[in-house]
This record gives structure tokens, sequence and C-alpha cells, in this order.
């Protein structure tokens, strides 16, 4: 009996049937104006997944275009995409055969929407890659196969579509087949599928074509019908993210949430990290009564035989098959933010059902999409894929994204914006200093959760350090007050920090500055602040320390270069007097500015320090002076 005869004559009959379908998610990817909507128009329209009054809306937008159909109108639904003719969003679609369900992800070719191409492609288990026959194999093609194979999509089916325009010639198909496979061949794909296409006809899409006898693998939904996916699922490593402790009343508690992976049967024992304890399972309930087992993909409430003290995030395991357990892995990330990666700020990391504070400690290198070559970064930035290190404040249970596709996964959400900034996938030689015997408290040191980017923008100031250098009496703390009042009066946030305040405690025989002068200047720093710091610092050493602390950009050293003269007068604490040592330094090799207090006062030499930090960038350039 046919599914359209099951429906007029039993209805239950056919949803049971229905719901019991294998569900199928693919995407489809492709460069700009390769067809992929059109593709999926054709798939829906063939397979009668359109609504009459969806088909009839496209069918009177076709004829307004002067075409019969335009079967991308199905997909692009935003007003952009149809007036430019491109895809810029992901387009979800679904439908069914007799055989599978499947849900489609429509991604964009554009280059500037890579990201939405990630985010379509995360949960494929086919991703369909469009080559259009005349064109060939395309830098965006190579891309989107690369990234198919970082989010860990097993199986693709390459269609070179238009073979209409190009006289359904076998020599093309086969130059594509031959150049893109040898390219596929390198990424780890389970299964790679050449098929040649006309979407807008119809060739071998849902139907085979008599026009490319070349050709009998099959048409594109046959692929999808038949394309094995129940090996891709891990059975092996039973994961259980606790999202919700069920307690309707005081004779029930259960732990809800979704079996990432494994299986769960009744009597089976499992530990609870981070806790370790153990216990048996007595019941696997669901919405619809009580189950013997559970397997991944399944939403269940499993009961255990001893009162645990378990909650959201916590995570019920096998015990003689643990995850990995560490504050810190390596991943491969897909940066999604029009801001670039802030090292020094922390973001939100959601894991499974876990939110942990974080920071990325490192990026290793990006990876140059045009080329697929690893490129050096100190950060990341919109569409940039680079391999990185995360560090959490508490530890995570994962697994590496290839054996694992939900504990291996994360995004980092920006703790401000509640914006998603990062998807990431956890690679599997992440360092392990901590097994789950490890799980406790460390020494792991908390960070501020607001970055200096963050102060500079809400202070509306950079911060910076200006390091006042010079033999005593050459008035750099004069000159440091000076500045301060300057800065103050244009309501700018400085402070003055001098020998004299208490702070140099330390200070060693030969004039050197105290050992923790370096990081006192990096907090103020990043604090958003301008400390002005009257050092004597004779030794080169002490001040290419306090740059290396702040960072070059952030530093200025102003040279105060007063004759000996001009010193002795104002010299107040003897330090020119007899019997006394001469003073000596080690002078800046190139400062960023020289002054002088021979026949100029203090404030002039503050004005020229102004003029210095508007010219860095570190002050408005309409700063008033």
């Amino acid at each position: 009996m046919s599914e359209q005869e099951l429906i007029s004559k039993d209805i239950l009959g056919y949803l049971d049937q229905h719901q019991k379908k294998e569900l199928l998610r693919f995407v489809s990817v492709g460069s700009v104006d390769d067809g992929k909507s059109t593709l999926i128009g054709r798939l829906l329209h063939d397979t009668h997944g359109i609504y009459e009054d969806q088909l009839s809306a496209v069918k009177r937008a076709s004829g307004r275009a002067g075409m019969e159909i335009d079967f991308s109108l199905f997909t692009d639904g935003l007003k952009a995409e149809r007036e430019q003719g491109i895809t810029i969003d992901v387009a979800y679609r679904y439908f069914s055969t007799a055989k599978r369900k499947f849900i489609i992800a429509d991604t964009p070719g554009h280059v500037q929407y890579t990201r939405n191409m990630a985010t379509g492609a995360s949960t494929a288990n086919v991703a369909i890659i469009l080559i259009d026959a005349r064109l060939g194999v395309l830098p965006q093609s190579r891309r989107h196969a690369y990234i198919a194979s970082l989010l860990g999509i097993p199986h693709i089916a390459v269609c070179v579509n238009k073979m209409d325009l190009v006289d359904y010639s076998q020599d093309p198909y086969e130059a594509i087949k031959k150049e893109f496979g040898d390219f596929c061949q390198k990424l780890g794909f389970k299964g790679i599928k050449f098929i040649p296409i006309s979407a807008k006809l119809g060739d071998n899409v849902v139907h085979p074509s008599p026009s490319t006898p070349f050709y009998d693998g099959g048409t594109l939904l046959q692929h999808l019908e038949t394309v094995p996916i129940a090996s891709d699922v891990n059975l092996t490593d039973f994961r259980f993210p606790v999202q919700y402790v069920m307690r309707p009343d005081l004779n029930y508690r259960g732990f809800s949430g979704t079996v990432a992976s494994g299986i769960v049967k009744q009597g089976d024992t499992l530990m609870v990290l981070p806790s370790r304890k153990t216990s048996q399972v007595v019941a696997i309930d669901t919405f619809e009564g009580e189950i013997p087992s559970a397997h991944g993909g399944q939403a269940v409430t499993i009961k255990l035989a001893h009162e645990i003290d378990i909650s959201r995030g916590d995570m019920l395991v096998l015990p003689n098959n643990l995850p990995k357990v560490d504050h810190r892995f390596d991943a491969m990330m897909v940066w999604l933010s029009e801001r670039p990666l802030d090292r020094q700020k922390s973001y939100l990391l959601k894991h499974t059902t876990q939110l942990v504070r974080a920071e990325v400690e490192d990026v290793a290198f990006t990876v140059d999409l045009e080329t697929l070559k690893q490129s050096e970064a100190a950060r990341l930035e919109l569409n940039d894929i680079g391999r990185v290190t995360i560090s959490c404040r508490r530890p995570l249970y994962f697994d590496p994204y290839k054996d694992n596709r939900v504990t291996g996964a994360f995004i980092l959400v920006d703790s401000l914006s509640n914006n998603t900034v990062a998807a990431g996938m956890i690679l599997p030689d992440a360092p392990q200093k901590e097994e789950a015997e490890g799980v406790g408290p460390t020494s792991f040191r908390p960070r501020s959760q607001v970055s200096p980017d963050e102060r500079s923008e809400r202070l509306g100031q950079k911060g910076a350090t200006v390091w006042l250098t010079g033999l005593p009496a050459s008035g750099k703390t004069a000159i440091a007050f000076a500045l301060e009042r300057r800065l103050f009066d244009q309501k700018r946030l400085a402070y003055v920090i001098d020998p004299d305040d208490g702070l140099s405690a330390g200070v060693r025989p030969d004039g050197s500055s105290p050992a923790q002068t370096p990081e006192l200047a990096r907090r103020c720093t990043d604090a958003g602040i301008i400390p002005i710091f009257a050092y004597a610092s004779p030794l080169i050493a002490d001040r290419l320390a306090i740059r290396d602390a702040v960072g070059p950009e952030r530093f200025v050293e102003v040279y105060v270069k007063t004759s000996i003269d001009t010193r002795k007068k104002r010299d107040q604490r003897g330090a020119y007097g007899p019997g006394h040592p001469a003073p000596s330094e080690e002078a800046p090799k190139a400062p960023d500015l020289v002054v002088s207090l021979d026949g100029s006062e203090p404030e002039e030499a503050a004005q020229a320090i102004i003029s210095v930090l508007v010219k860095r960038g570190l002050l408005p350039s309409n700063y008033a002076l």
C-alpha cells in the first residue's frame, strides 16, 4: 500500500509508520549561483513536499519573472535573497519519502556568510556540494569541503550541476570528479559520491536522466535514501549530560536529559561526574512510559537506586568508559562575531548542559580558506577558522569531536551582549593533565570578566603607561603631577605613581625598580587609566621589563634630560652634595619623547607628552591641548 493510500485509509497507521522512519539531515553547499536553492526546490517539488498555497505563490512569482517556475524561491525566503538572487541565511526545509525523513539546510555560498554555512552544517549527516559544470572546481568548493570535514560530516555527495549548459558532456564531469575527488580524499570522508545533475530540469535529482548515458550510479534522492548513517552513531561511549532534576513528588527523583551517545539499560551501574559516585539504573522513563534501554538522541529520565547529589551540568557515564576531564583543551574554532577575539576577555563557554567561564589562552594558527594553508595569527576575526587553546574555570567532561559530536562541541558566548561569538570542535590531542580521578578544584587563577578593550570603550580612553625617567632632580615628579592635572581637567583618568608614595618599597641599591612594578603598570593600564610613573629607573633592563609588561603600543617612555646646573638648583635631597657619588644612568636609546626643565615649566613638558599620546592614538584626535 502506497503512502497516499495509507493516508486516506489509515491515518494513524501512516503516522506510526512515519514516526519510525530514519531521519537524515543534510546540507547543501557550494559557490554563489551554483544552484543550491534550485536543487533543494527541485527535491521538494518532485517529492511532493510543497504545500499547494506555497506552490501557487512561487508559480505567480516565477510568472512575473518570465519563467515557468523558479525552484530557488522555495528556500530563498528573505526579501534581500530574492532581490539579489543569492542565499544569505540558512533555510531549513523538511520532506519525506517512503524510506526516510529528511531535514535540509540550504546554506549561503558567498565567503561573507561562511559562519552561516558552518552553522547549517553542524548537525548534518551528509553534505551536498554543488559544482558548476561550466566553471569547474572553485576555491569556495574546496573551502566548503574542508569545513564539512572539520564539522565531522561523514558523507558528501558532489553534484556536478548545470550539465544541460555543457550539453551533457562527460568530459567536464570527469575532470571535476578527478580534481575534486583527489582533494577530498585527503579530508577523511567515509563516503564520496559524484552525480551529474541539472537542478533546473531535474536530471538525476529524483528521476534518472536519459541525457547522461555515461552515468549509472543512481539519482541524488536514491543516494540520500540509501547512504548508511546508522554506523555513524556512537553506540559505545555512553554520555548523559543532566539537564534537569525531575522531582514531581516526594516519591520520585529522576534525572532528565538527552542521551548524547552510547546505550544505557536498566540495571547498569553509572558514575556521576564530577563526584565519581556510582549507582544502579532502576528505571528509564519517557513521556510514553518506562523503557528497558535508551540510546543516543533519546530524551529520557533516568532513575537511580541511591540518593546522590546530582544537578544540571553533571554527567552520567559508565565507570569503565570515562570521558576526558580537564580545564584545558585544544580545539578548532570558527569565529562568528564581527568583533574580533579578545584574548584578555573572559567568555561564557556552553558545553552540553554546562556553562562555565573560559578564556582563549592561545591562537596557534588560522586556516587560509582560499589555499587551506595554516598561518600564524594573534587573534580570530569574522569567519576565521583557527586552532586555539581554551582554559576553563572548572573542568569539563568531553570527548574529541571526531568521536562524539555532542560532547566534543562547544560555543562561546559574550557575557555582556549575550551573543554567540564562536563555535568549536575539541581536538583529540588535547592536553590531559587531569583524569577523572582528579576532578577537584585546582589552582586556576580567576581572571577579570571585563577586557581592556571594554574598559576603554566605557571610559572613552585607552589605558597607557607614561614612564618618566631621568637623573635625580631632573623634574620627573613635577612633570608627572602637571600631566595628571591636565588630563584630569580634560575628564581623563590618570594617576601619578612616585617613589615617595610608598609603592617603591624594595628599591635596590643600584636604583633599579621594585620587582612588582611591571605587574603594577600592567594592571593599571589594563584598568583603562593612565598611570604616570616618576621613577629614576637608571637601568635599561627595568624599562624594557615595563615595556614588555604593558605592551609597546601602550608604553610611552619620556626622557627628562635636564642639565646638571638645573638639577643642582632643584636638588633638595643632597644627591649632588659634597661627598655624594655622582648619579649615573643608562640613558634611553630611543625614547618616545625627550623633555627638559632648562628654561621651561613642567606644564610645557606635560603638553608635549599629551601631544605624543594623541599622535599614538591613546587619546582622541580632537583632544584639547
